[in-house]
């Protein structure tokens, strides 16, 4: 029999009952699409370091739509905000799934793809398309729309070698379509991608368990790109998915951190979405603060979380 040493016993015995180093909970971001919600001191006072914008895809192209960034990244910079991730978007004007809806060719989205990196080198973070999965942008189906997708990261990959790049944004729909959808992306993508980003709406305010699942469907680390507690929902055929409710708003926000929470060895980003309704009347609401400005159940949420925002 193999004689152990006093010394090889005593290693032994720290590695067995020395503690297990703790996973870092994710880094939060705050999003909203208005530069107003810089100036907010509600928002100063959180002190977030991280943001996110969707664009569409050839806003370096578009004289309106640069001058709408622009003014947006100058408010965030003012703002402190260290990090943009951009996701790039359907064009201005698109009515998906309803026509028009169209999607770029490679060659064109390369173009403006390039025409974006070269006048914006400080942004970084990429996420070649927004939602990509879902029925409202024209990546939605699973054939066509996947492979897409996969060709515009494939763009995005080429050019822009020091981005952290998502490979797909999927929007946890169901399970299927979610397989579906991400086993074509995987056919047409380059390499075997090691981030992606997920939207876990339907996780956080339903208790569905999609995060889990799009978890255990991808290999490597997930951003939550988009989340929160939907306070209001209508869909554009006037089908009310979510009543008015501040209340289950804000306890959704608890669950979505608690999901972050439960995989943060594997979820290393959370962005939530939003800091204010777009305009008043608009079907979606997830705003942290109301219309007026004033602070919702859900901003104190974020707020005892300040620890992760950073």
């Amino acid at each position: 029999m193999q004689r152990f040493t006093t010394t090889a016993l005593i290693a032994i015995a720290v590695a067995l009952f020395a503690p297990v180093a703790q996973a870092a909970n994710p880094a939060v971001g705050v999003a909203d699409q208005k530069a107003s919600a810089f100036g907010s001191p509600d928002f100063r006072a959180l002190h977030v370091k991280r943001t996110r914008y969707v664009v569409p895809w050839n806003v370096a192209l578009v004289r309106s739509q640069r001058s709408k960034f622009d003014a947006w990244l100058r408010a965030a910079r003012a703002a402190h905000v260290r990090e943009i991730l951009v996701a790039f978007n359907a064009s201005a004007g698109s009515r998906c799934p309803a026509r028009p809806c169209s999607l770029p060719s490679v060659g064109r989205y390369k173009r403006a793809f390039r025409a974006f990196h070269r006048r914006y080198k400080r942004i970084r973070t990429i996420q070649p398309w927004n939602e990509a999965n879902s029925p409202t942008q024209p990546t939605g189906s699973w054939r066509r729309g996947a492979r897409a997708a996969a060709l515009y990261y494939n763009v995005v990959r080429r050019y822009c070698r020091r981005c952290t790049i998502t490979a797909a944004d999927v929007l946890d729909l169901s399970k299927r379509t979610m397989a579906r959808w991400v086993h074509q992306f995987r056919r047409y993508a380059n390499g075997k991608p090691r981030l992606w980003g997920l939207h876990n709406y339907t996780d956080t305010n339903k208790r569905s368990g999609l995060t889990g699942a799009f978890l255990r469907m991808v290999k490597g680390k997930v951003w939550i790109t988009e989340t929160g507690g939907i306070v209001a929902f209508r869909q554009a055929n006037g089908r009310v998915r979510f009543g008015y409710s501040e209340r289950r708003a804000s306890s959704a926000l608890r669950r979505t951190f608690g999901i972050a929470r439960k995989y943060r060895r594997r979820i290393k980003r959370l962005y939530i979405y939003q800091w204010a309704i777009d305009f008043s009347g608009n079907r979606f609401d997830a705003g942290l603060v109301r219309a007026d400005g004033t602070p919702r159940p859900g901003y104190y949420v974020v707020r005892n979380y300040r620890g992760w925002i950073r």
